[in-house]
């Protein structure tokens, strides 16, 4: 069974992969939670293909997907998917988004992939066989130290209410190590410390189907994935660091110190802030807005053609 859930897996994201590579030049943008949370057709359409994949071999399994949520039924086998990781770098044309797949068997990852249909990278891992880039083993970095490292994260949804708590570990890690990166994708950044690309990640805010499937091809290729407060990964908790293990222990302990901080900073903020401005009324504010929307759109589908152009 393990050879079939890794094809259906593998399957699974090239369709999506297909569906991300068509819809690139075409692109329709919605949002969900706020401004911007953003969602695309092609996030709906791929993660509908990667569903009839799996369905269609294994029918009784649950799935638990981005955009569709849970199944209504239980099982011992569960596939957390998202079909669309970096939805508003893809919204932009940016090229730094995947789809990520995991395949979960009594409540323990047994098998991730993520795949950049983009770059053509497929990073797969099964747990105990370690972890593979298009076939290939791979491994962490051998970096000792948090100084010499270089590092990754993202900002949640709610970052503009919560800007300066963010900023403040942003602020205490970027005068720490070598350089911050912050690519937009929180499973290509969990692949990347795999690889050795990058030695060390932290966000706060991640769902499941963010993390499931990197955070297995991080363990798998001798790195380390916690809770950000150093206790063993719980998906649902939200807030994640990943490293190579050797800076893992002084990662942990730079966040801990920048938090009293954070909080701080948080706090006087809600202090300051005044009510809010109020949204424009009428028939004019309504042409305002939908003339914005219109130039975006005209902006992200130049940007989409190019890059369509330039991976054809």
């Amino acid at each position: 069974m393990e050879n079939e859930i890794e094809q259906v897996a593998l399957r699974a994201a090239r369709a999506a992969g297909r569906i991300h590579l068509k819809r690139l030049s075409r692109i329709t943008v919605n949002r969900k939670s706020n401004s911007i949370d953003l969602v695309t057709e092609a996030d709906r359409e791929s993660e509908a293909a990667i569903i009839e994949v799996i369905h269609r071999a294994f029918p009784t399994h649950a799935i638990l997907a981005e955009e569709s949520g849970a199944s209504a039924h239980q099982s011992d086998h569960r596939w957390i998917i998202d079909p669309l990781d970096g939805t508003t770098n893809f919204a932009h044309g940016y090229p730094q988004f995947c789809v990520s797949i995991a395949y979960e068997r009594r409540g323990r990852v047994e098998f991730g992939v993520v795949f950049d249909p983009l770059k053509k990278e497929c990073f797969i891992a099964r747990r105990g066989h370690g972890a593979r880039l298009n076939g290939k083993p791979i491994r962490v970095s051998t970096m000792p130290s948090l100084g010499a490292s270089l590092l990754s994260t993202g900002f949640p949804y709610d970052r503009r209410e919560r800007r300066r708590f963010y900023l403040c570990f942003w602020e205490e890690l970027m005068t720490r190590v070598q350089g911050v990166r912050r690519t937009g994708s929180a499973a290509l950044d969990l692949v990347y410390v795999a690889a050795g690309r990058t030695d060390g990640f932290w966000e706060f805010g991640l769902k499941a189907w963010d993390i499931a499937a990197g955070a297995l091809i991080v363990n798998e290729a001798r790195g380390r994935v916690t809770n950000m407060d150093g206790s063993d990964l719980d998906l649902n908790a939200a807030n994640i660091v990943a490293s190579n293990s050797r800076i893992h222990d002084e990662l942990i302990e730079a966040l801990a110190s920048a938090r009293p901080e954070a909080e701080r900073r948080h706090a006087e903020m809600m202090r300051e802030q005044g009510p809010a401005p109020a949204p424009m009324a009428g028939f004019r504010g309504s042409v305002v807005a939908a003339r914005i929307m219109l130039l975006q759109w005209r902006i992200r589908k130049r940007r989409a053609n190019r890059l369509a152009a330039f991976f054809r």
